[in-house]
């Protein structure tokens, strides 16, 4: 099985943002656009959603409770697919070794075939069902006293789950397992800039979903005020998808690469990890396909406590434990 693995390392694809050969093979660019580069707006994700909501615990124990079909076809070119405990470990180490060095080195790591076809269908599956039974309501910026409509900021559609709900079987799957590779990386010896963190808690998964009709999210930081997030992970489950008939791009500003811009398609079976705060800005492009994907914010222990400490002396109101 490890043999197997190496064979097929090759097609859990990681991408620097420097690396030029990734326009042509991963459909990851990188550009320069000076014109965008002053276009900063810090309306991210609801800040007071997040500070007010209770950390989910992180699971770094090996979960396998996938029913999906395999077939021969499949020719398992996936990360993880029916992978025996021992050799799936050692996929999430790989993993959480490209993590820590591309974040190291540029702040950002993607991660094609990151569960592989089959999960990543059964994924793509409940998140249809959740939208097809009208679960999600329009996504929160950081301040409801925003002078601009909201729509014009973002105009995607979200639901927020833990993974326990009896409709999220695989998605309480997904989130292990990119659990596990974040749990590995921040305590890996040698993790750098991982290593300045202590991650023990986390955001519930919100699954997004960009609804075409030019559905956009417009230059943002996740986390601008030190709510506690310290690293972002989106997970994407679009089958087919084109930038150029279909749009929708991640378009990251890196900070410190001056004009320089990581343009991500959002791939099926793809994950992006990237720092939360002001040194990644980043936008979603007009969408003109319907979009899926589903983000994990990942906690600092000591900026999340104090930014709730901070939240309970200024409002007064009261935070789930």
């Amino acid at each position: 099985q490890s043999k197997d693995w190496e064979k097929h390392k090759p097609n859990c694809t990681r991408i620097a943002i420097n690396k030029s050969e990734k326009q042509s093979k991963s459909n990851v660019s990188e550009e320069s656009d000076a014109r965008l580069s002053n276009a900063f707006i810090t309306e991210g994700s609801s800040e007071e959603e997040i500070i007010k909501s209770s950390a989910q615990v992180l699971s770094g124990e090996f979960k396998s409770n996938w029913k999906v079909p395999m077939s021969e076809n499949d020719n398992r070119n996936m990360c993880v697919d029916n992978l025996p405990q021992q050799d799936e470990e050692e996929v999430v180490d790989l993993v959480s070794k490209d993590v820590v060095r591309d974040m190291n080195a540029y702040g950002v790591c993607v991660v094609d075939n990151f569960l592989g076809k089959a999960k990543c269908s059964a994924v793509l599956n409940e998140v249809k069902q959740m939208h097809s039974a009208g679960m999600f309501r329009d996504g929160q910026l950081v301040s409801s006293k925003v002078n601009r409509d909201r729509r014009t900021i973002r105009s995607d559609k979200i639901a927020w789950v833990d993974g326990r709900e009896e409709y999220c079987n695989h998605i309480s799957c997904l989130i292990n397992q990119v659990d596990r590779v974040i749990t590995k990386a921040n305590h890996m010896s040698g993790n750098g800039k991982m290593g300045s963190y202590a991650i023990n808690g986390r955001t519930k998964a919100m699954v997004a979903c960009y609804p075409g009709h030019d559905a956009h999210y417009v230059k943002h930081v996740d986390n601008p005020n030190e709510d506690g997030r310290c690293i972002t992970a989106i997970y994407y489950l679009n089958e087919n998808w084109n930038a150029n008939e279909d749009g929708g791009l991640l378009r990251i500003y890196p900070q410190g690469r001056n004009d320089k811009v990581a343009n991500i398609e959002p791939q099926f079976d793809r994950i992006i990890f990237f720092w939360s705060d002001r040194r990644n800005p980043h936008e979603v492009l007009p969408a003109k396909r319907t979009r899926y994907a589903i983000t994990i914010w990942y906690f600092d222990d000591v900026e999340r406590e104090k930014a709730r400490e901070r939240y309970l002396r200024t409002s007064g109101a009261g935070l789930n434990s």
